[in-house]
């Protein structure tokens, strides 16, 4: 009798854990898109739907499930309707493009230099690129400041 009052304890305690986490499994959601999105597009929040999660992801982090992850980013490849979006599927915006030119700009303590140049790729804030100074034509590297301009650093 003791046997069998432990084994339906024990197996009441088992049913009620599994169904914790299945309850807790069945909460999470994830991002997706409603409709195709294209190479070089922006993600925008009209194009998003949060839905629940049907299965366990053997890797979550990698999957967009907050808003703010893709809101405002650009499309690396096609992204379908109805699946999952990788965080590797998105980038940030470029805020100098190609060819186009920008503010480059030295500053050490007081002292600031600013030039005209023309980046010769593009880059988002934070990215290292290289620029060409319109009037000397001489090529450096600076990084993207979240203005669009570029800084150059001592070297």
């Amino acid at each position: 009798m003791m046997r069998f009052l432990l084994r339906r304890t024990l197996l009441a305690i088992a049913l009620l854990a599994v169904a914790g986490a299945a309850q807790a499994f069945a909460q999470e959601t994830v991002l997706v898109t409603t409709r195709v999105i294209y190479p070089g597009e922006t993600v925008t929040t009209d194009a998003l739907e949060e839905v629940p999660l049907r299965r366990q992801l053997r890797n979550p982090a990698a999957f967009a499930r907050a808003w703010g992850q893709i809101d405002g980013k650009v499309a690396r490849r096609t992204l379908l309707p109805g699946r999952l979006i990788g965080l590797s599927a998105v980038r940030d915006a470029y805020l100098v493009e190609t060819g186009k030119p920008v503010q480059v700009r030295f500053v050490q303590g007081v002292l600031e230099i600013s030039v005209a140049g023309v980046p010769l790729q593009a880059g988002a804030a934070g990215d290292l690129v290289k620029v060409r100074n319109i009037d000397s034509g001489v090529v450096f590297t600076g990084t993207v400041m979240g203005d669009g301009s570029i800084r150059v650093s001592e070297s």
